[in-house]
């Protein structure tokens, strides 16, 4: 049984690999372009007032719900419209977490809410390190470029200018 990080109904899909990323989902990738970020959710821990990164995002397109979550060094799970925001996660070896989804957090993701997706790509990470073959995903928006990334073991945001040491690809 896959562990579902405390959300009922989330089983991620850990892939690794930009070919392998790019052949489950590009077409879908692609069709999000053009639509708007309606919300974004992360999972909130309330005891430290902080983001929990280690479970999944949810970007909301118009309904058209894409979930993100990073493990390990290079695991990454794209899922699709498959987490119910409105329950509450319960982390199965928490002592009393209080965790919640939370929509206006971190603030460079709600920001975008109301905004157009303009471009969508797969990110190689190419640093020379551990990490290499890693992939992110950025998002393009008419005020810049939101890269979702592993942050060692959880997900990690940037914003801006795309660093320049992953490798681009477009899906295609």
């Amino acid at each position: 049984m896959t562990f579902n990080f405390g959300i009922p109904g989330y089983q991620p899909d850990w892939r690794h690999g930009i070919s392998d990323i790019a052949s489950r989902h590009a077409q879908r990738l692609r069709g999000l372009v053009g639509r708007r970020l309606t919300s974004t959710w992360v999972v909130w821990d309330d005891d430290d007032d902080s983001w929990f990164a280690d479970c999944p995002m949810v970007l909301d397109f118009d309904e058209e719900h894409l979930e993100i979550n990073h493990q390990k060094f290079d695991d990454i799970s794209i899922t699709w419209c498959t987490i119910d925001v409105t329950r509450a996660p319960v982390w199965p070896t928490s002592d009393g977490f209080r965790l919640r989804w939370r929509d206006d957090a971190p603030a460079s993701l709600a920001a975008r809410h109301g905004q157009r997706l303009t471009a969508v790509e797969l990110l190689e990470y190419v640093g020379g390190d551990t990490a290499d073959g890693s992939v992110a995903l950025g998002l393009g928006f008419a005020d810049g470029w939101v890269t979702i990334y592993n942050a060692l073991d959880e997900n990690g945001i940037e914003v801006g200018e795309i660093s320049p040491q992953y490798r681009r690809h477009r899906p295609s």
